[in-house]
């Protein structure tokens, strides 16, 4: 009879942790989703959480005339209907506060799309194809990164046109042909995509010297299949961590070129309400602080997700 053998058991093998579980047990993670959601809810509720007490006329969105404010541009104080004050017009401080988070965040986030959308083209294409067309790129990418962002910016939106041509498909589709925001987002995204590009081109650089790229066009794998699923999978997380941090600085450029007077004047933004409010400032500083307020919330949470996603995907 042979001998019965004992074996020890065996415990469970843990997985190991996937990025988004370490994504999700980062508390500095948690901080800046909670902080965008905030933000979001009280954009998405704008129209609700924006009206004021009864006797006011709500002429526009932001737009509010209250009953009894002072008619010779005196700024109203927080209460007495204000949460947070009414401006030297008598538009409520709060309200075009939550309207100015739609418009705010709306052109930093397309913004955003625009640059990374332009940085990982050139990215992907000067470092995979090399020779003159990296050198092309990567002296593009340096003259436009050595100018002054702010004052490009101003120059695209300056130069960009403001209307749509009078065509009669636009008038027929109903589509407003002013171009003032999308001139606006249009100039922040050509002006912040070169960080991108290095740095996708640096890591396209590595890639394509790898042996699953070689296997690729060994076996005859196209140049844009390649791109599209070996390459771009590869640079992705790169991709997503500086668009995320690249957000909170279209946020602060969307506000200085709003700042400025090249937003739309009739559409409530953060930028705008500071430049309404600033010569005020030493007697009524809340038409400042609570867009000033928002604006360093929403770059916060941007830059803390960020920071997240780059511990959690492993990119540094």
């Amino acid at each position: 009879m042979a001998a019965s053998s004992l074996s020890l058991p065996t415990l469970p093998r843990r997985a190991a942790p996937t990025a988004w579980s370490r994504f999700a047990r980062n508390p500095l993670a948690l901080t800046g989703l909670a902080i965008l959601v905030f933000l979001l809810a009280l954009a998405f509720l704008a129209p609700v959480l924006g009206r004021v007490s009864p006797g006011t006329n709500v002429v526009d969105p932001g737009q509010i005339f209250p009953n009894g404010v002072d008619t010779l541009g005196v700024p109203h104080p927080p209460g007495d209907g204000f949460l947070l004050g009414a401006d030297t017009l008598g538009r409520d401080v709060w309200t075009r506060a939550l309207f100015g988070a739609r418009i705010s965040l709306t052109v930093a986030f397309c913004a955003m799309l625009t640059s990374t959308f332009i940085g990982t083209l050139l990215g992907l294409t000067g470092g995979f194809f090399g020779g003159r067309t990296d050198r092309f790129l990567t002296r593009f990418t340096e003259i436009i990164a050595s100018l002054p962002t702010i004052l490009l910016a101003i120059t695209l939106a300056v130069v960009l046109p403001q209307r749509l041509p009078d065509f009669w498909l636009f008038k027929l589709l109903g589509v407003n042909p002013d171009l003032t925001l999308f001139r606006l987002l249009l100039a922040i995204g050509l002006v912040t995509w070169t960080g991108i590009a290095r740095a996708v081109r640096g890591q396209t650089l590595a890639l394509k010297e790898r042996e699953f790229i070689e296997a690729a066009r060994a076996l005859g794998v196209s140049n844009g299949a390649i791109l599209r699923r070996h390459l771009l999978p590869n640079v992705l997380p790169t991709v997503i961590v500086l668009a995320t941090l690249a957000t909170a600085n279209t946020i602060l450029l969307e506000a200085g070129l709003s700042y400025l007077g090249l937003g739309d004047p009739s559409t409530p933004s953060w930028g705008g309400q500071i430049a309404a409010g600033q010569p005020y400032f030493a007697t009524a500083p809340w038409i400042v602080l609570v867009p000033g307020a928002a604006i360093v919330l929403a770059v916060t949470a941007f830059n803390l997700i960020g920071n997240a996603l780059q511990d959690a995907l492993e990119t540094r």
